[in-house]
């Protein structure tokens, strides 16, 4: 088998650092991950990524690349007891109202983050070519003299009082999240910085364990009322395990779920539906809730630099980081190894400016779906283009006609899990079945807990002024 080189280095050994050297195993003779924590055989949060204690899920295309790059991986999780469903069979809200369920072939794997990664993990150190460098700091980039082409990376481990050493590259990957560094490097070898987009979102997920009772999910895998204007507080509630669920609430703009455990149980009550706080309300917690802020969505404009150092690339959440209530980071990570491995299959190094235009292209539909989504939040600030405003008036439309109509549902839920790009929602089929339901652009459902509404409220009464399609 030909190499393309020697060695690459991948910097972060998350599922975007992971599912990088399993790509890159297969064009270069060795491949070295370095990680600041210890990782192998870890199965639980670690310092490093306190996020990943919060509600994940694997969608759709990211469990599709998955079982292509790891054949037999989602047998492999279930025999270890990780629930696994039909996206659109979950028990969703959207707006306070539960959409009707509808089976799409889309399998999701709702296994805890640290536990899913384990299983990757350990499937890439079992590669040959693949070592990992443990509890391991990188210090920065080694380029040339002319500073035209990276070389290698400068490291320290953490144990004892070690050296610095410089490990040579052939390429290295940037896989560190949101931390990434190297707009500082850059600059530093006399290059630009990216430009930054941002859509400040002031979220945070607080979120508690308990164990399952078989009464709590009444045969789905989880149960979600996703935050929406009309209800900015939202949950997701999942089997994560035999006998363990997962509980993460969600507050935008500031409004934090507690972690004091009656207060956390009063911001459960104020759902707008209440079929978590009489699953939870009673129950037998595991732990105490924890909670992670994430101020804003960031996309770095790498692609937009006229000038980049050869042999170096940027992937995952140090390329672009969504808001996490929408799903989509570890299928987009999948999804950016997937488009490494077609420059790699062209036989030579990829070229930095190429890479990036191409990985802008594939996270092009995942950020208009998660930053436009964000913007229908009025407190959310960003530009609020006519796409944007369209798209949302007519979002609202199609969760309301989901709620009559099954196969808007499987619609749905393949723009959500990145099988269809948000196109196919606008195809003439589609629009006259949401039009069916919701001419104008519905008003929220009323809240379970409001006693001073009355009545349920129609598809085609309560739109809102500005609305562009009304």
């Amino acid at each position: 088998m030909s190499h393309i080189g020697a060695r690459a280095v991948v910097l972060g050994g998350s599922m975007g650092g992971i599912l990088a050297a399993r790509v890159l195993a297969e064009s270069y003779a060795d491949v070295v991950v370095v990680e600041r924590d210890k990782v192998l055989g870890v199965s639980t949060p670690r310092k490093g990524a306190p996020h990943t204690v919060h509600a994940h899920g694997l969608h759709a295309r990211g469990h599709l690349i998955l079982e292509e790059l790891f054949p037999g991986i989602t047998d492999e999780l279930r025999a270890s007891g990780v629930p696994t469903g039909d996206l659109g069979e979950m028990r969703w809200f959207f707006n306070g109202r539960k959409i009707q369920p509808a089976h799409t072939g889309l399998i999701s794997v709702t296994a805890p983050r640290p536990v899913l990664e384990n299983h990757v993990r350990n499937r890439v150190a079992a590669l040959p070519n693949v070592t990992f460098i443990q509890e391991c700091d990188v210090l920065g980039l080694v380029a040339t003299d002319d500073r035209e082409q990276i070389v290698g990376v400068r490291v320290q481990r953490r144990t004892g009082n070690a050296d610095v050493e410089v490990l040579d590259a052939d390429l290295v990957v940037d896989a560190t999240g949101r931390g990434s560094r190297t707009p500082a490097w850059l600059e530093s070898l006399g290059y630009q910085r990216p430009e930054e987009e941002r859509v400040k979102v002031g979220l945070a997920y607080t979120t508690r364990h308990y164990r399952t009772r078989p009464e709590m999910f009444d045969g789905v895998q989880s149960i979600n009322p996703v935050a929406s204007p009309g209800h900015p507080r939202g949950a997701f509630f999942g089997q994560v395990g035999r006998d363990v669920c997962i509980l993460s609430l969600t507050g935008l703009l500031g409004d934090y779920p507690p972690t004091e455990p009656g207060a956390f149980l009063e911001f459960v009550r104020s759902l707008p539906v209440p079929d978590v706080y009489h699953a939870v309300r009673d129950a037998e917690a595991l732990d105490d809730p924890v909670s992670f802020r994430f101020p804003a969505s960031v996309r770095r404009r790498y692609e937009r630099l006229l000038r980049l150092p050869d042999r170096y690339l940027v992937i995952g959440d140090a390329f672009c980081s969504f808001n996490p209530v929408y799903g989509q980071g570890m299928s987009v990570a999948a999804i950016e190894a997937m488009t490494l491995r077609q420059h790699l299959r062209e036989g030579r190094a990829p070229t930095p400016q190429r890479f990036f235009a191409d990985l802008s292209r594939v996270i092009d539909t995942p950020w208009d779906i998660a930053a436009g989504g964000d913007l229908d939040f009025p407190g959310v600030e960003g530009k609020r283009t006519l796409k944007v405003r369209i798209g949302n008036a007519y979002m609202a439309r199609l969760q309301y006609a989901a709620t009559q109509d099954p196969e808007v549902t499987k619609g749905f839920m393949r723009v959500a899990g990145l099988i269809d790009p948000p196109q196919a929602l606008m195809r003439p089929a589609m629009m006259r079945r949401v039009l069916r339901h919701a001419v104008l652009r519905p008003a929220p459902g009323r809240s379970w807990t409001d006693e001073s509404v009355t009545g349920a409220v129609t598809g085609r009464t309560g739109s809102r002024s500005g609305d562009p399609l009304s």
